[in-house]
């Protein structure tokens, strides 16, 4: 299958921009060492199984360093670019900053698409993004979103649908209700979009929330509230959607990933 077939065009962000704090290391969070690799690195290693034509990383705090260490480890991968996002001022605003790598007449051309996932979810497979993709370009939905089902949601944004069960928004775990604290079905922060789709909704997105920062879920209730389909793909092993934020959650992917290498 060519991949420059009608609508088949597919370029990454992945957004490592965050400090992570409750790390509680001088490493900015992207590099924080799982099982001695830096965690980004096994997220960059997904995507390079899909075979995009670009994979635009955007770095903020300590940036050179996570730019320099990401050039070392994958120093023959062509297709490896960087953005700095200067003020951490939300996810739709380093997507935004990505975008501008790009040219506004590629982005607005009808195949091109952009997967754009969080630095920070090292057991995260190239099966899973390739599911994704191929659900994103059959379904010729403007937003894909990749979701888990927990049994503890806590602390991760809720998948809202509608009464025919297509997805209407996320809902951060801050802002949800007691009704929507009991969705089992979260937000992975991994998602597809139509590029021209992403570009348009992303020039609506404002900051009038509890963070005062510009949230890429809000692109998704933009997105459908326009009557745009939105779909979504739910992974197959719940761990893969298992985000590190602090030295308990990377424990547990040090486990699940030597877990994981013993299989094989």
């Amino acid at each position: 299958m060519n991949r420059h077939s009608h609508g088949r065009r597919m370029n990454a962000i992945v957004l490592a921009a965050g400090k992570g704090s409750r790390m509680r290391s001088p490493l900015p969070k992207p590099l924080q060492p799982v099982n001695g690799r830096p965690m980004v690195s096994y997220v960059v290693d997904a995507i390079a199984g899909l075979g995009v034509d670009r994979m635009i990383v955007v770095v903020g705090h300590q940036g050179s360093l996570v730019r320099d260490t990401l050039r070392r480890v994958f120093s023959g991968d062509k297709s490896l670019e960087f953005v700095e996002q200067k003020t951490q001022n939300g996810t739709a605003e380093a997507v935004r900053i990505a975008l501008s790598a790009f040219d506004r007449d590629e982005l607005e051309a009808g195949d091109g698409n952009i997967m754009v996932l969080p630095a920070d979810m090292p057991l995260l497979t190239t099966a899973t993004l390739t599911h994704l993709r191929e659900h994103h370009f059959n379904s010729g939905a403007a937003a894909t979103l990749l979701t888990a089902q927990l049994t503890d949601a806590s602390g991760y944004g809720r998948i809202v649908r509608d009464q025919t069960g297509q997805v209407d928004r996320v809902v951060e775990h801050a802002d949800a209700s007691r009704e929507e604290l009991n969705i089992s079905e979260i937000n992975t922060s991994v998602y597809c979009f139509k590029s021209k789709m992403l570009l348009t909704a992303l020039e609506q997105v404002h900051n009038e929330n509890s963070q005062n920062e510009y949230y890429l879920t809000d692109v998704v209730e933009l997105l459908s509230s326009k009557g745009n389909k939105v779909r979504s793909v739910t992974v197959n092993h719940p761990d893969e959607a298992l985000g590190v934020n602090d030295s308990r959650q990377l424990a547990e992917c040090e486990s699940l990933l030597m877990d994981r290498s013993n299989a094989k």
